[in-house]
C-alpha cells in the first residue's frame, strides 16, 4: 500500500468510495441520500482539501482517503474513509499518520476532527481527545506532535534505506563463528526497525511473508520495499533470493558486498535517493552509500579504548566511576588477576577485546566459577576489571572500583536514588555536521551479562541517573564525533557503589534499545502521548513454527495485546523454527501496567505453545515407524 496525491479523474470513483465505507456502518439509503451532497468530492477541489489517496501498489486501486484542510496553525482532518473489506488492516491508521505528517511540516499545531460516531474509539486511540463542538458529530481535537531533533537528525528526511549488516558489522572485529553468524542473522532483523519509517530493507536473511505487513499495520508505515535473503542466496535475481526457502546454513556475513555485487539492485537503492543507514559503518557500507568513515573512526568500539577514554572523562562528572582495566596477555594471566580480585572479596570480570550483547564478558565472584570461564574464553589477550557491586546488593556496600571524582562538582553521587536498575544505557547520535544529539536512557534487562532488553520511555530510569548517563553520554560522543566518527551509538553502564555509574563499554552501531526508541518516536508522533516501549530480544517458544502459522499466531497475539491497551511489534520472526525457537518483539504502552501485563500475556501465549502442539519427535517420526531422521529439539507445528 502506498499514499499518493489525489487525481481530478478520479474524483467519482473517490466519492463512490467515501460512501460505501459510510455505508458499512449500518446507515439506511435515506440516511446515506441526505448526506450525498456533501461526501461527494469534486475534481477542482482535491488540491484546496489537500486529498490523498492509499492505493494497492500492485494494481492500483484505491484502498482509502483522507483530506487535511484549512490554514495553519488551525486545520481539519476533513474525510478519512477506508475501503470496507480492507478496514482493520491498518489502513486508516496509515492515512492518519500520513496527514499528521503533512500537518507536521505545514505547520499546523491543532487539527479537529467531526467525527461519524463509529470512528471515536479510533480517533481517541491515535490520541485525539474529545473537545465540545461540532454539531450533530463528536468533536474531536489533535495536536500534532513536533518531530524530535534527534529524529530528524537521524533520517536526514522522512524516509530511510536500512541495511541489516550485522554480521558484516561484527566481522571487521574477528572471525565469527557459526552459530555466531546465525545469531547475527536473526538480529539483523531489527534494522527493520532502525529508523521511525523506512522506505527500503535489505536483510542477508529470509523473512517470513506477512511480516513486513505486521510492521506496517503496526507502525502505520507505507509501503516498505523489502530485499531479504541477500546472503543465503546467492545470484543477482533478487525475486529468487526473497523466494528461497529459509535453511539452516548460517548466513554469509558481508550484506552490503552482497548488494554491491546485484548492480541492479544498488541503482535501485540507489535511485531512491533517500539516505543509507547501515546497523554498523564497515567500508562496503561506506562504499554503498558513498559516505565512508575516515580511518580509525570505529576504534572506542574497542573496550580497551573505551575504558581509557572513560578514564580520561570522569574527572570531570563526580557521578561517574571507571574500573580498573588490565590487559592479560593469556588465559593464566587472566586466571591469576581473576582469582587475586576473587580472593580480595571483590570479584572481577574478563573480556575480550570486541563483542556484543555480553559475548566474551564473563564476571567471576568465586573460586568456583573461574575454571568454566576461563575454559570459555579464547586464549588472549583478555581484559579484566575489578567487579562494579550493585549500589545496594544483599544488604552490602563494597568499594571495589577506581574512584577518578574531581571534587564535587555537578552531578554528585549522593543524588542517585537507591532504586537505579543494576544495567543502564545512554543513547545518542553524531549527525553527518559533527553535531551530538541526545536521544536518552534505557533501563537494559541482562541476565548475568547476556542482554536480553530494555526498556525506554517515562519513568524507565530514574531522573537524576538518567540526567547523569545523559551528561557523560554526551561528551562521550563529542570524543567520537572529534574522532571522525558519524553514527548512532550507545555509552553502557552498571550501578555501582556509593551511588555512581559505572560506564563499561561503548557500542558504535544500532542496538536493541536503539530500536526500542524509533519505535517510541513513531508511535508517539503517530498515537500520540509518551509511550513505554520495551525489546524483548529472545522470548522462548514452546512450539517450533512455521512461517505461515508463525504469522497467524503473531495476528491473533497483536489482537490480544490491542485489547489490553498494549501495542506488539514483532522485531526478530526468522528463529521461530530453529531447533530452540524464539521470538522477538517490542511492546508498547502509555503507563506500566499495562506494559507488564502485556509481557506477561505474550510469554505465557508463547508458553502455551507447548501445550498446543504434539512433540517434535511424534510430529518427525515416520509413517511406518521405522527410525528415520533425528528430530530438533523442542516442538514442531
Amino acid at each position: 500500500m502506498r499514499i499518493r496525491e489525489a487525481r481530478p479523474d478520479e474524483a467519482r470513483a473517490l466519492s463512490a468510495l467515501v460512501l460505501r465505507s459510510k455505508a458499512h456502518w449500518g446507515y439506511d439509503e435515506a440516511f446515506l441520500a441526505a448526506c450525498r451532497d456533501e461526501l461527494t468530492i469534486s475534481a477542482d477541489e482535491m488540491t484546496a482539501r489537500r486529498l490523498v489517496v492509499a492505493e494497492d501498489e500492485t494494481s492500483g486501486e484505491p484502498l482509502g482517503l483522507a483530506s487535511l484542510e484549512g490554514r495553519a496553525p488551525d486545520g481539519t482532518l476533513g474525510l478519512l474513509f477506508v475501503e470496507p473489506r480492507v478496514i482493520g488492516l491498518g489502513i486508516g491508521r496509515a492515512l492518519y499518520a500520513h496527514v499528521l505528517d503533512i500537518a507536521r511540516e505545514l505547520g499546523f499545531e491543532r487539527l479537529t476532527i467531526d467525527s461519524d460516531p463509529h470512528a471515536v474509539d479510533f480517533y481517541r486511540a491515535l490520541g485525539a481527545r474529545p473537545v465540545p463542538g461540532g454539531g450533530a458529530l463528536p468533536r474531536l481535537l489533535v495536536e500534532p506532535p513536533p518531530r524530535r531533533a534527534w529524529v530528524r537528525a537521524w533520517t536526514r528526511g522522512p524516509r530511510t534505506v536500512q541495511l541489516g549488516n550485522v554480521g558484516e558489522f561484527q566481522a571487521q572485529f574477528g572471525e565469527l563463528t557459526p552459530l555466531a553468524r546465525r545469531a547475527s542473522g536473526h538480529y539483523s532483523c531489527l534494522a527493520a526497525l532502525g529508523s521511525p519509517h523506512p522506505a527500503a530493507v535489505v536483510l542477508p536473511v529470509t523473512v517470513p511473508p506477512g511480516w513486513v505487513e505486521l510492521l506496517c499495520r503496526q507502525l502505520a508505515w507505507e509501503s516498505v520495499e523489502m530485499y531479504d535473503g541477500l546472503c543465503a542466496a546467492h545470484t543477482d535475481d533478487d525475486e529468487a533470493a526473497r523466494a528461497d526457502a529459509q535453511t539452516d546454513e548460517a548466513p554469509h556475513p558481508g550484506l552490503a558486498a552482497a548488494i554491491l555485487a546485484r548492480p541492479a539492485l544498488t541503482r535501485r537503492l540507489r535511485g531512491l535517493g533517500l539516505p543509507f543507514v547501515p546497523w554498523g559503518h564497515t567500508g562496503p557500507s561506506g562504499e554503498l552509500s558513498g559516505e565512508p568513515l575516515p580511518s580509525g573512526a570505529l576504534r572506542y568500539e574497542s573496550k580497551s579504548a573505551a575504558n581509557s577514554l572513560f578514564q580520561r572523562l570522569a574527572p570531570a562528572h563526580p557521578a561517574i566511576t571507571v574500573p580498573v582495566q588490565r590487559t592479560a596477555a593469556n588465559r593464566r594471566e587472566a586466571a591469576r588477576l581473576l582469582l587475586a580480585l576473587v580472593r580480595a572479596g571483590t570479584g572481577g570480570v574478563v573480556k575480550t577485546e570486541h563483542g556484543v550483547g555480553g559475548s566474551g564478558t564473563h564476571v567471576v565472584r568465586s573460586l568456583r566459577g573461574l575454571l568454566p570461564v576461563l575454559r570459555a574464553l579464547p586464549q588472549g589477550p583478555l581484559l579484566v576489571e575489578d567487579y562494579a557491586a550493585d549500589y545496594v546488593a544483599d544488604g552490602i556496600d563494597v568499594a571495589d572500583v577506581t574512584d577518578c571524582s574531581a571534587p564535587s562538582q555537578g552531578d554528585s553521587p549522593r543524588d542517585l536514588p537507591s532504586n537505579v536498575p543494576r544495567d543502564l544505557t545512554y543513547d545518542g547520535l553524531v549527525d553527518t555536521a559533527g553535531t551530538v544529539h541526545d536521544v536518552g536512557a534505557a533501563r537494559m534487562d541482562v541476565a548475568d551479562t547476556a542482554y536480553r532488553g530494555a526498556t525506554v520511555g517515562p519513568g524507565a530510569v530514574p531522573d537524576r541517573a538518567a540526567s547523569i548517563a545523559l551528561r557523560f553520554g554526551h561528551a562521550v560522543g563529542l570524543e567520537l564525533a572529534a574522532s571522525g566518527y558519524r553514527g548512532w551509538y550507545d555509552v553502557d553502564f552498571v550501578t555501582a557503589t556509593a551511588g555512581r555509574l559505572a560506564p563499561t563499554e561503548i557500542n558504535l552501531r544500532l542496538t536493541g534499545p536503539s530500536v526500542a526508541f524509533m519505535v517510541k518516536a513513531r508511535l508517539d508522533e503517530t498515537r500520540g502521548g509518551d509511550h513505554l516501549v520495551r525489546s524483548l530480544d529472545h522470548i522462548p517458544l514452546g512450539a517450533r513454527l512455521p512461517n505461515t502459522e508463525l504469522i497467524a499466531w503473531l495476528k491473533e497475539l497483536t489482537g490480544r495485546c490491542t485489547g489490553i491497551g498494549a501495542v506488539l511489534v514483532p522485531s526478530i520472526p526468522t528463529a521461530a523454527f530453529d531447533p530452540a525457537p524464539f521470538l522477538g518483539v517490542l511492546l508498547a504502552a502509555r503507563v506500566p501496567d499495562r506494559l507488564d501485563a502485556a509481557e506477561a500475556l505474550v510469554r505465557g501465549a508463547a508458553q502455551d505453545l507447548g501445550r498446543i502442539f504434539a512433540p517434535a519427535d511424534r510430529i518427525f517420526a515416520p509413517a511406518d515407524g521405522t527410525s528415520g531422521p533425528a528430530a530438533p529439539t523442542g516442538r514442531a507445528v
